[in-house]
């Protein structure tokens, strides 16, 4: 099943640098050459998100992609996204980047 993710890219790990980094077995076996991202879910959240978030004990989400798409870090993308069984790893399953 698929769903749609928006978010700030908090971090990146391009295809070269997966063998450096610290990624688990099952998360390095599912990127291959593929880019892993974390997206903050919702995007950049504003001051007043950040308080109200904090009062209702609902922190802000962060996820993982693992996509084709090159991304930067700090660019908002819109993401079509299929769940994994490595709980908060989606991959994508279509990619639209927001300008």
């Amino acid at each position: 099943m698929t769903e749609t993710i928006q978010g700030e890219v908090l971090h990146v790990i391009p295809p070269d640098e997966l063998d450096t980094s610290d990624l688990t077995p099952a998360l390095q076996e599912l990127a291959e050459s593929r880019y892993v991202i974390v997206l903050r879910r919702g995007g950049h959240p504003s001051i007043l998100d950040l308080i109200w978030a904090f009062f209702r004990r609902q922190p802000i989400e962060a996820v993982t992609v693992v996509t084709d798409q090159p991304v930067e870090e700090d660019d908002e993308v819109t993401l079509t996204v299929e769940e994994t069984d490595i709980t908060g790893v989606y991959v994508t399953a279509a990619t639209g980047l927001d300008e």
